[in-house]
């Protein structure tokens, strides 16, 4: 069999044992996920001459020092620290801690999930849970939750789960301001969001702009209690939410480090987080929330992705790993012509943007994509 590595690309250095080689060779070649890592990554297993971007420094044996660890990251490498239980991802200004017990075969997985496109700290979240023999299985992507990592040094988890949400969320609806979400509770949506992007934290914001922001809060979340079962999350304004008594707040993972968690699910808040892979989905699991939001699947340019699209094969293994854990909402790029593929993954909630506030004809945009969820 031919090598599923590019030809000519050194995957480990110095060149592994024909043991380990083979290894992540038989790996990935069942994994078969698509498109390969847009760009080359070379893990190291001894620091090289001159590291730099593309370069994963591994140390498996002895913690590497402080001063090379730094030394290696300015120079662009991703440098893991194995040495301990707890392994260290030091990338740029991040450090990620990963607790797990990994199997053997762990490197050669890495090596194989970073060829499939994954970021290394989604690649090493796989690769730890990763056994021997799964690459024997029909879909050999990981997907008990139980083997997983537990992701360590994040903020304290709130004592009891957020309040819950519908496993189905259904059409979710992102819209910029509470005129819209007055216009789409009448169609018959029930899950909606307001996302006005004010900076509360912001000395030099307006304040006529954030009394602004306060009365759409105060809107939105009055239109949502004309209507039985209707679900109005507000967009990381969590403040303001719990002032008003929303039915929810939606956080981004940037969000999770200044929002008063403890606060939010005393209040009775429902909580959405954003995730954009499987780190972030372990994090999000941290704060037992009500919902995850799974994205981007698609391409999107209605805000900055700190990710590449993950697609519908990523989305359904998303959807599959977290089946009875905590519902799941879809979320960037879909609109009409998608969602059936989409909601073909099992995810039973799907969020758009454009396809609502740039259409020509709202109420006929809502129908057609209400009937999606009844099909």
């Amino acid at each position: 069999m031919s090598s599923p590595f590019p030809w000519g690309r050194e995957v480990f250095y110095p060149p592994a044992a024909d043991e380990l080689l083979e290894a992540a060779e038989r790996i990935r070649a069942r994994l078969d996920d698509g498109p390969r890592a847009s760009q080359s990554v070379r893990i190291c297993l001894a620091p090289p001459p001159q590291p730099g971007p593309g370069d994963v420094i591994v140390a498996t044996d002895a913690q590497p020092h402080a001063v090379d660890v730094a030394r290696w990251v300015a120079a662009g490498a991703t440098v893991l620290d194995a040495s301990a239980r707890a392994m260290r991802l030091h990338q740029g200004d991040m450090v990620r801690t990963l607790e797990a017990t990994p199997c053997g075969d762990w490197i050669a997985a890495f090596a194989a999930f970073i060829d499939c496109g994954c970021v290394p700290h989604d690649a090493l979240c796989l690769a730890l849970a990763w056994r021997q023999g799964d690459e024997y299985a029909q879909d050999p992507w990981p997907s008990d939750l139980s083997r997983f990592p537990r992701v360590l040094g994040l903020p304290n988890a709130p004592v009891q789960p957020f309040a819950a949400c519908p496993a189905a969320l259904g059409l979710y609806p992102v819209v910029p301001t509470a005129d819209w979400i007055e216009r789409l509770l009448p169609l018959g949506v029930r899950t909606v969001q307001l996302r006005r992007k004010v900076d509360e934290a912001d000395d030099a914001a307006d304040s006529r702009e954030l009394a602004v922001l306060r009365a759409d809060v105060r809107r939105a979340v009055v239109a949502g209690r004309r209507y039985e079962g209707a679900r109005v999350f507000i967009n990381d304004h969590w403040q303001l939410a719990m002032d008003e008594r929303a039915y929810g707040v939606h956080l981004g993972q940037e969000d999770l480090q200044r929002a008063d968690i403890g606060a939010l699910a005393h209040a009775g808040l429902r909580l959405g987080l954003s995730s954009h892979g499987y780190y972030e989905i372990l994090v999000a699991l941290h704060f037992k929330p009500s919902y995850v939001a799974l994205g981007a699947v698609f391409p999107t340019n209605t805000k900055a992705m700190p990710s590449a699209p993950q697609g519908l094969a990523r989305l359904a293994r998303y959807v599959r790993l977290l089946d009875g854990v905590v519902p799941c909402v879809a979320i960037g790029g879909i609109d009409l012509q998608t969602l059936d593929d989409v909601l073909a993954t099992g995810v039973r909630g799907a969020a758009v943007v454009r396809a609502i506030t740039q259409a020509h004809d709202v109420e006929k945009a809502i129908f057609a994509l209400q009937r999606g969820f009844t099909r």
